[in-house]
């Protein structure tokens, strides 16, 4: 994904926007925000955002904030929201990945790479994701869904504090 211009105040604005979910890591930062047209002379702004997955609850709250803050300056906003391509934690900024780390979230990690069509290749590798506490590589997962859909509730088996992950999309 290309990231998102900033050229305006209410571009910048629109790309600090918290995701209500996970309110530590901003919407641009997630990858979401996938477009930002700004017309100074109309005082409108076009944006486009792209859903984590299609069934994502925070996306009708994302559009309103983003209506407010622009309203808030001036601008009347019009929310896209584009489903394809499909969103990919790929997408995430480092900065992004930074703050779910700090706020003890278990960032992504790479989307592993195979055939787009076709057969799923069979591995016999193990899913090993370190603990954002302790750093310890000895977690469990304890839960597939965590506090959303997007993440995995998971255990560290070193300084047994649960932490959740976000999961590679």
């Amino acid at each position: 994904m290309t990231a998102v211009a900033v050229e305006s105040s209410v571009a910048e604005t629109i790309s600090r926007i918290p995701d209500p979910e996970v309110p530590v890591i901003s919407i641009a930062d997630l990858g979401i925000l996938r477009a930002v047209d700004v017309d100074e002379q109309a005082h409108t702004v076009a944006v486009t955002i792209t859903p984590t997955y299609s069934g994502c609850p925070a996306m009708e709250a994302i559009a309103s904030r983003i209506v407010f803050e622009a309203a808030r300056q001036g601008y009347a906003a019009d929310v896209r929201t584009q489903l394809s391509p499909a969103w990919t934690t790929d997408w995430m900024s480092d900065e992004g990945r930074a703050a779910l780390l700090r706020f003890g979230i278990a960032p992504p990690g790479a989307v592993p790479v195979g055939e787009p069509h076709g057969p799923v290749a069979v591995t016999l590798s193990r899913h090993v994701v370190a603990c954002p506490r302790c750093g310890s590589a000895d977690t469990t997962e304890i839960a597939h869904f965590g506090s959303t859909a997007c993440k995995a509730l998971r255990r560290c088996n070193a300084c047994l504090e649960p932490f959740d992950e976000f999961k590679a999309i």
